[in-house]
């Protein structure tokens, strides 16, 4: 990856390499931490934007919560940590990573009074999927592993250990050569991703999975919004992997991924990005850029 100059470690900015922890960190272990990733984009007017800081800061806390972890910072203070690191790396546009820990202390699964630690990484990442999956779209496949139960995992929290779920669905995907994986909840419907939420069109119908058992993503419910503005109908519903096979376009939408096409599901074509894709994906791009104003307010302005 490509580092930068400085990571924000519990309010105080300190060099990439010095942003340390102790070996038996109890995240480590146990998978005790929570974590965003926002986007910071260039704009038209020469100014940068964060996308939707507000609503990412207030999930870290609202996933914090979840997990009973005191972060010992409001939304706020989060949302101006990350502008900070922005500035102090120099950084016009960038992927944002704000994670809180449990640290250093006592072992054992129960946390007890470990401290809780914050850290804002900001780094360049380009398209997520690969360079050419934003214009060509990429090849999926439906996972063996299911989504986890809603009760097993706690899936409104975007929690590191959550993720040993989508890291061996991403795997045996890779591994079989597609970029990316399918998971079905554990009643056999469509999930999400990885770390993607899903979305398919037929006969102009936008389609996409609901909150029930998925992590509600930030640009999911700003794609939403779009869509309903241009006057499109979406519906939040359940749907079958063989409904999927027969869409007529499908994408995923995520803060890494931004609005992926989809052009292959299971060795099943679904086809290169369709017009509806088209129009969602430029669209949301004209507003992270500032282009549009009517969703001014999705957007955290800085100067370098």
């Amino acid at each position: 990856m490509q580092t930068s100059e400085f990571i924000w470690f519990d309010g105080r900015l300190v060099p990439w390499d010095q942003a340390q922890v102790h070996v038996l960190t109890h995240a480590l272990h146990y998978g005790s931490a929570v974590f965003e990733g926002i986007r910071a984009y260039s704009c038209a007017n020469g100014q940068s934007a964060v996308f939707r800081l507000e609503d990412h800061a207030q999930r870290l806390i609202n996933s914090a919560k979840i997990l009973r972890m005191d972060l010992g910072f409001t939304a706020g203070q989060i949302a101006e940590a990350c502008v900070e690191t922005l500035k102090a790396n120099r950084m016009s546009a960038a992927y944002i990573r704000p994670l809180s820990f449990a640290g250093y202390g006592e072992m054992g699964v129960y946390p007890g009074d470990n401290p809780v630690h914050t850290i804002i990484a900001v780094w360049p990442w380009g398209a997520y999927l690969g360079a050419d999956a934003l214009e060509k779209g990429i090849r999926v496949k439906t996972s063996s592993f299911a989504r986890s139960h809603v009760n097993t995992l706690m899936s409104k929290a975007k929690a590191a250990g959550n993720y040993i779920n989508s890291i061996l669905a991403k795997i045996e995907a890779r591994e079989d050569g597609y970029d990316e994986a399918i998971m079905l909840d554990t009643a056999g419907f469509v999930s999400e991703a990885t770390g993607e939420n899903v979305f398919i069109v037929k006969d102009g119908i936008i389609k996409t999975t609901p909150l029930t058992s998925i992590l509600g993503g930030i640009t999911r419910l700003s794609i939403i919004e779009i869509a309903r503005e241009l006057g499109y109908t979406v519906e939040e519903q359940q749907f079958t992997r063989d409904e999927f096979y027969i869409a007529d376009e499908a994408f995923f939408t995520g803060t890494a991924a931004e609005l992926t096409p989809i052009r292959e599901l299971d060795r099943r074509e679904i086809g290169p990005a369709g017009p509806i894709t088209r129009r969602l994906q430029a669209e949301f791009f004209r507003i992270v850029r500032g282009e549009n104003l009517k969703h001014a307010n999705w957007l955290h302005s800085y100067s370098l």
